[in-house]
């Protein structure tokens, strides 16, 4: 059992709570029974999970970790103090991962049916709210343009509440990202107040992509040049605009709604 809090493997979970360590060793964590669980189910790249038995009291987390040791995953038990340490939320559970980042470059997958491409996101719970979404919908994936926050954000992990280990997700510029829909044949689908249409009477195309702006100003003019269509949702109280993930929810419901009518 590790006791210490310099042990450097200790020292090597703890300093991922920051991006340019995640991003320079390509992993991330992702703490919790829940998360934990929804890795080992999506055969995520689990480079080693560390548990305090002090805390770790769940039967069925116990269970995730003798079931992680039979598929010759490196299981580390660490004292409660080490753990709390390490743990990004009061209360932990006693259970984490170290999990081993899978991005795709856009270029380099072939089928693409429907989902969302966001351009430059800012907000983590934004970010993993709308994995959870895509996932929860059945669409293809996500796709990350022009870079924004790291996906593998501690709060996204929590947020896409286990989707970010079984939903793709594809990077690319905002460039490379128009150059890819022409070649693919996809419908570029964006929100604007002066739109084409309301969300409601649009009906999307067997391959069709919605594009999300930034949070703070939407999509640019540039932006929605690229857009096949552009639907609004009306307000019809006095906000004037929805928060990223519940707008880009109603969209995906409405999509999923008009893909089961086909079926």
């Amino acid at each position: 059992m590790i006791t210490s809090r310099v042990n450097p493997k200790i020292k090597l979970v703890r300093s991922l709570a920051q991006r340019k360590n995640r991003r320079e060793t390509g992993l991330f964590i992702a703490e919790g029974i829940h998360h934990v669980g929804a890795a080992l189910d999506a055969n995520a790249p689990i480079e080693r999970i560390l548990y305090a038995p002090e805390l770790l009291t769940s039967d069925f987390g116990q269970h995730l970790v003798t079931a992680a040791e039979q598929n010759n995953v490196d299981c580390i038990a660490v004292s409660a103090e080490v753990f709390t340490y390490l743990a990004d939320k009061q209360n932990p559970a006693g259970l984490l991962a170290v999990i081993n980042q899978d991005p795709t470059p856009l270029s380099s997958q072939p089928e693409f049916d429907w989902g969302v491409a966001l351009v430059t996101p800012q907000d983590p719970g934004n970010l993993g709210t709308i994995l959870r979404t895509l996932d929860a919908v059945g669409a293809s994936g996500l796709i990350l343009l022009d870079g924004g926050v790291d996906p593998f954000h501690p709060t996204a992990v929590r947020a896409s509440m286990g989707a970010i280990f079984s939903m793709p997700m594809y990077t690319a510029s905002v460039d490379e990202f128009a150059a890819w829909a022409v070649a693919q044949a996809v419908e570029v689908v964006g929100t604007s107040a002066n739109a084409d249409a309301v969300f409601t009477d649009f009906k999307p195309h067997t391959k069709s992509v919605l594009l999300m702006g930034p949070e703070r100003t939407g999509l640019s003019a540039e932006q929605l040049e690229m857009c096949t269509s552009t639907l609004s949702l009306p307000m019809l109280g006095q906000v004037t605009s929805l928060n990223l993930s519940v707008a880009t929810g109603v969209l995906l419901y409405h999509y999923q709604t008009h893909y089961a009518s086909l079926s």
